[in-house]
């Protein structure tokens, strides 16, 4: 089956053509112009493919039409700005690749069976019976992908492992999985909660964001928008929040950068270490995304907080590259990086719930 595979995200819009499960070729575009010639240059696929960060309460792919993209677009508030670029983007398909099915795939998925206890908020009954105000997850298809690389380096059936997986890109999240299946994860409602990202300002305390907002110096929409967008590295070192350009600053003896990545890795070492103690033992932590592939010392400067939870970086292999285990041989919990495969998720959600 052929599938185009399409991603909104902080870089653009990835895309990706995936023929029976491998994939051909890949671009990233500034924008949904280069939709229109995809099928000029990789021929019609058979399905489209479209990653949302939120699928509210769907358990795996649908195929959407009119109504379920207002469905969708519904939820843009929980996660901006990616749903309402996925929702821009797949209303563009029908036009641009008349009569193809179109799936979404959802982040939220993998978390849908997370245990009660893991996602319900300590909120009135009232508000919380209807299992709407409650925690979803985030980055569901990165947690996917990384179970299944996770279960051939450590040649294991994946309903067998328990593993930690830590997506680290622009966005952050924790993983704990048991048994192929969320069983706690850092992001909750919305992507803000958790770990410190580039943007966002992971979690705070309700008291001090009730305490902001009752001065009346922000509204509500401005504290949306400073919690998504202006906190984290960015808000904290007055950059884009691109952690190249914090450890550029770093480097140059910046004080605000210092800190920021200071808060920013242990944050994430606290969320880690949170994730561990959801599961019976620890097989494995797997790190993946953009800054977990692509900045190895950084990698490093985290494992080195670690070391409580028997979990330890061999040098030489934390600086290289592609994916690999970085821990020592025999490690009682391996640590592996592996790269964010998110094209290889939807293209086999697609094909599962086309072709059973």
């Amino acid at each position: 089956m052929r599938v185009l595979t399409l991603d909104p995200g902080a870089g653009g819009l990835k895309a990706a053509f995936v023929v029976h499960g491998d994939t051909t070729v890949t671009e990233v575009w500034a924008d949904t112009a280069a939709l229109a010639a995809a099928a000029d240059r990789w021929g019609v696929p058979d399905a489209v493919s479209v990653r949302f960060p939120h699928g509210g309460s769907r358990a795996g792919p649908v195929l959407v039409d009119h109504a379920g993209l207002a469905d969708l677009e519904r939820l843009v508030t929980l996660a901006p700005p990616y749903q309402e670029s996925s929702v821009r983007v797949a209303r563009l398909l029908e036009p641009s690749l008349p009569g193809v099915p179109v799936v979404a795939c959802f982040d939220t998925s993998f978390h849908c069976g997370l245990p009660e206890s893991a996602s319900r908020y300590a909120l009135p009954k009232k508000w919380t019976s209807q299992n709407r105000l409650r925690r979803y997850g985030f980055h569901g298809l990165s947690c996917r992908h990384t179970v299944r690389r996770a279960a051939e380096f450590l040649g294991k059936p994946e309903n067998a492992l328990r593993l930690v997986s830590v997506h680290w890109g622009a966005e952050v999240s924790v993983t704990a999985i048991s048994g192929g299946a969320s069983v706690d994860t850092s992001m909750g409602f919305t992507p803000i909660e958790g770990a410190v990202s580039a943007t966002h300002s992971g979690s705070v305390d309700p008291g001090l964001v009730l305490h902001v907002l009752g001065t009346g110096e922000v509204t509500p929409s401005e504290m949306t928008d400073t919690l998504f967008e202006r906190s984290g590295l960015a808000g904290m070192t007055d950059t884009s929040g691109d952690v190249r350009e914090v450890l550029s600053a770093r480097a140059s003896g910046n004080a605000d950068a210092e800190l920021a990545l200071a808060v920013y890795l242990h944050r994430l070492r606290r969320e880690i270490g949170a994730a561990a103690t959801s599961l019976d033992r620890l097989d494995a932590v797997a790190f993946t995304g953009g800054v977990a592939e692509h900045q190895p010392p950084l990698l490093a400067e985290l494992l080195e907080g670690l070391g409580t939870l028997g979990i330890h970086g061999l040098p030489s292999r934390v600086a290289g590259a592609g994916d690999r285990v970085v821990s020592v041989d025999g490690a009682l919990v391996t640590v592996l990086v592996v790269a964010a495969r998110e094209d290889l998720e939807l293209a086999r959600g697609a094909e599962e719930l086309l072709c059973g």
